[in-house]
């Protein structure tokens, strides 16, 4: 058996967790490949900040290149996401032909769907950017233009779920978590050139460099996509189409999609939401004549930095995991997807936590070490600062829900976690509204990000009771029963609590130094004190990792 091959090997009874070196070692594969990803992403954040600014400029441009994102997840990227594994695994398992057929076809429906997607949503540019902001004029006609150039991303985002969904069934999780970096330096190098032909982009865009921004943000998205086909021609796939689609058993992951279609619409009702109302709020932020951007693009910057740690460590985890789940599901086997379930939620939960720990007390800094270059201020980072601080607590359980609902997907139940996300979005999308309502504009949009993280912490609590009770009583010994998600994330809190605040004295130090010296400082004062906390707090997960560490190291 290979490294990233999650498969059991044989029938061996109670096969239901595959050797844990498989996964870990796949994982600390896509791990490494969204390290790289995520931060040459910061380089590309900071350059298009530097370029474009906090304010409107920088809200349309954000606006116009996260509409295609959204519609994509909105009506296929979350279905693709959910029930593509689990179909092609059972597929593998169920068919002569080892499901390529099946995948064929498959591929070529959501292919198919794609392109008659993206076709109408280019066309129908200006009613979507309508719909998110309430922008006239010039800023409106800037943000349709960069929309129109940026929207055929929808099919190069498809073609890359799909061509990594098959890749991860395969056992081969390392291509899709490398290739965005290609498209940051794709992003990098458009944005460069920005600034080298620009002279001041404050008065708005020319019509060269609108198309300069959004082909080249384009570009970077097919050039991600298509640096995946050598590893499916590594892989041994080749994709043929076929139009053979009736009778051939696409019936049920359709009617899978469909609920998963519903729970992204939900999610994306409580994301217009905030959009709509942080845009407006960073236009009333700008005629009250407010230092700093407290709009759309400050929260979306705060954004994207409080996702990194669920992406490198949660994602990869259960990406890798997921293949192993399907399969146990398949068999019937819940004990199995229980056990898997736990383990993937102790062993992000060991280093999600003190991540969240470390953005609650290093904001000021993080946000100005990343962000506070070019048409950047002070102001402008004090306001980042607030929102990642806002957003902090909710990283916890954001990631234990990812890992609940796959779940519930590794089951082929797609239907359960969407009721469950109403919690979500009811929460996200109300409590953003009372924010907007009562608070000021400097204000406003702080509340929105806190919002969120009340919402997953409701969401995550509904959906581990849900998952626990379709899984059933748990098995095991008396030891294993008492080694439960809820009581690792409690000693995970009782150690990180006073880590942030050691680390939040050390950054305060170091400050004199720059931002940089300030989070290092911070860090090692956080990773410090929790490293002494894991043993006496009986960390396993924490301590398992630095015996692990130190037996490499041959320390």
């Amino acid at each position: 058996m290979t490294a990233t091959d999650t498969r059991p090997a044989g029938p061996a009874p109670d096969s239901a967790a595959p050797k844990k070196t498989s996964v870990l070692r796949s994982g600390a594969l896509m791990a490494a490949g969204s390290i790289v990803s995520r931060a040459t992403g910061f380089i590309r954040s900071a350059v298009v900040v530097a370029a474009l600014g906090t304010g409107l400029l920088g809200d349309g441009y954000a606006v116009a290149n996260t509409v295609p994102n959204i519609i994509y997840i909105l009506l296929v990227g979350g279905a693709l996401n959910a029930v593509f594994v689990p179909e092609l695994v059972r597929a593998a398992k169920e068919h002569a032909d080892g499901g390529a057929a099946y995948t064929d076809r498959l591929l070529t429906a959501c292919t198919a769907a794609l392109v008659v997607l993206t076709a109408a949503a280019v066309l129908a540019a200006p009613l979507i950017v309508s719909a998110y902001t309430g922008y006239s004029g010039a800023q409106a006609s800037t943000t349709v233009a960069l929309a129109r150039y940026c929207l055929p991303q929808i099919l190069f985002y498809g073609l890359f779920t799909l061509l990594g969904q098959v890749l991860n069934s395969r056992g081969r999780f390392g291509a899709m978590m490398w290739t965005p970096v290609l498209n940051n330096f794709v992003i990098i190098a458009v944005f460069g050139l920005f600034l080298h032909v620009s002279h001041d982009a404050a008065g708005g865009l020319t019509a060269a460099e609108t198309r300069l921004l959004g082909l080249g943000t384009t570009a970077g998205i097919v050039v991600q996509a298509l640096a995946l086909i050598p590893s499916l021609h590594a892989a041994r796939f080749r994709w043929r189409p076929r139009f053979d689609w009736r009778g051939s058993g696409l019936g049920r992951p359709l009617r899978n999609a469909g609920w998963t279609v519903m729970l992204v619409l939900t999610n994306q009702i409580a994301y217009w939401v905030v959009t709509r109302l942080s845009t407006t709020t960073g236009q009333h932020a700008v005629d009250a004549g407010l230092a700093g951007g407290a709009g759309y693009t400050a929260y979306s910057n705060a954004y994207q930095l409080w996702i990194v740690p669920q992406g490198i460590i949660t994602v990869s985890l259960v990406t890798a995991l997921m293949p192993r789940m399907s399969s146990a599901a398949a068999d019937g086997d819940h004990a199995a997807v229980r056990r898997d379930v736990s383990y993937a939620l102790r062993s992000s939960a060991a280093l999600v936590v003190p991540a969240a720990a470390l953005m609650a007390a290093l904001a000021p800094w993080v946000m100005g070490g990343v962000f506070g270059y070019g048409r950047t201020g002070a102001a402008d980072i004090e306001v980042m600062a607030g929102m990642l601080t806002a957003f902090a607590p909710g990283l916890v359980a954001f990631s234990a829900q990812y890992v609940l609902s796959r779940g519930f997907y590794a089951l082929s139940d797609t239907r359960t976690p969407f009721f469950l996300n109403l919690v979500i979005v009811t929460l996200n999308a109300g409590l953003s509204a009372a924010a907007y309502s009562l608070l000021s504009p400097r204000w406003a949009v702080t509340g929105m990000a806190a919002a969120s993280s009340v919402a997953f912490l409701a969401g995550a609590a509904a959906t581990a009771y849900a998952l626990s009770r379709r899984l059933g009583p748990r098995a095991g010994t008396r030891t294993e029963r008492r080694t439960t998600a809820v009581r690792t994330h409690l000693r995970l809190l009782a150690a990180c609590v006073p880590a942030a605040g050691a680390a939040y004295a050390a950054a305060r130090a170091a400050e004199d130094f720059g931002d940089f010296a300030a989070v290092g400082a911070g860090t090692t004062a956080l990773v410090l004190v929790v490293v002494l906390l894991a043993r006496p707090l009986r960390l396993a997960e924490l301590t398992d990792l630095l015996d692990s560490l130190r037996r490499k190291t041959g320390r």
